[in-house]
């Protein structure tokens, strides 16, 4: 176990952090509260900073930022042979490559020095509509991306939610669609015009936000919670594909599926900082799909509408997704080019000639 690494220092000049491969995101986030700086963290609190940075890691800042593994400046690693060391691009470029995304093929990560997230005026909205208004409202978010700032990120979330007890009433056995703007660089509230005239909002909220409110209101779980997903990159996002996602999202079939999350890609993105594994350069979209676990209920219908989801999708999935979202089983085949794993495979093969570490996603 990695806790005791809970080495947390934060150059504010410098916009650079060393996070110990032991600490959570929740608690760099905290550090950086009220300081004009972000970190370029997931959704959760409760996600170790190193597990989503050396897998690739997708943020609320990734149109801005880049992936969490982009940022990635130099790491502290022990090798197979027992070495402990700094490393950077100028000392082992082949290995921090291998780092951004492949998780610890060249060994294990104590430390990572990593980039924050300049962000002088942050400022967020959220506006919440019908799921009657799915199609029309994502239409408009994909219209949106051909003109959003690289500034701007944009999550779409569609929620069905059961006819639990465990439930609040306000959204017991109700469906609904968000649509949560996060820009870097102040307000963006003419960018959302056209999301907004998309259909009938029901609930609007904007104005400045902070790290901790973001994370606050993504309403991850800090607790462990039994569930299953899967998800896609895509790279189309036109009117046939949302109409088939809206149609298949609504069938009463499917409702054991409770969330789908779309994200914006683009941006940073597309033109990476540094070099590295994990890429979602020329995709368009993230989407993500959630199947809670209930007591006593089979898990075979989840499964199924999961596996359908990601089948209707499949004509406009895009090439590769990054390590972080891949469910269980798959390789990091899944995650790159032939050329990528050979020589990802090479580097592993310097760094650890006699298999010292654990194969991980890439089967020797």
């Amino acid at each position: 176990r990695t806790a005791a690494f809970d080495r947390l220092d934060i150059d504010l000049a410098a916009g650079v952090a060393v996070v110990g491969s032991g600490v959570r995101w929740g608690a760099v986030v905290d550090a950086l509260e009220g300081t004009g700086w972000a970190a370029p963290a997931g959704t959760s609190p409760v996600v170790s900073v190193a597990g989503y940075t050396l897998g690739g890691g997708h943020s609320w800042f990734s149109r801005t930022a880049g992936l969490g593994s982009d940022n990635l400046r130099a790491a502290w690693v022990l090798r197979p042979d027992g070495t402990h060391e700094r490393i950077d691009d100028d000392s082992d470029g082949e290995a921090m490559w291998a780092l951004r995304g492949a998780g610890g093929v060249v060994g294990v990560v104590t430390a990572l020095e990593l980039d924050l997230v300049r962000t002088p005026a942050q400022w967020g909205a959220s506006l919440t509509f019908d799921a009657a208004d799915s199609a029309a409202v994502i239409r408009a978010v994909r219209d949106l991306a051909a003109v959003a700032p690289s500034t701007l990120n944009v999550f779409t979330g569609s929620m069905r939610m059961p006819d639990a007890p465990m439930l609040p009433e306000a959204i017991r056995g109700k469906s609904f669609l968000t649509v949560q703007a996060l820009s870097a660089d102040g307000a963006a509230e003419t960018f959302l015009d056209g999301v907004r005239r998309a259909g009938a909002v029901q609930r609007e909220t904007a104005g400045p936000t902070s790290p901790a409110a973001l994370a606050a209101s993504s309403g991850e779980p800090t607790e462990p919670t039994a569930g299953r997903g899967a998800a896609l990159a895509l790279d189309r996002l036109d009117d046939a594909v949302i109409d088939a996602l809206v149609e298949y999202r609504q069938a009463p079939a499917q409702s054991t599926i409770i969330g789908i999350d779309l994200r914006m890609l683009g941006g940073a993105l597309d033109a990476p900082r540094r070099s590295g594994f994990a890429s979602l350069a020329s995709a368009g979209w993230l989407l993500h799909a959630l199947v809670p676990n209930f007591p006593g209920a089979p898990a075979e219908p989840g499964d199924a509408s999961i596996a359908g989801l990601i089948d209707l999708l499949a004509p406009a999935a895009a090439a590769r997704t990054i390590p972080t979202f891949l469910t269980p089983g798959p390789s990091l085949e899944q995650c790159a080019t032939a050329s990528d794993i050979d020589r990802l495979r090479a580097v592993r093969a310097s760094a650890d000639p006699d298999g010292v570490l654990h194969e991980g996603r890439l089967p020797r």
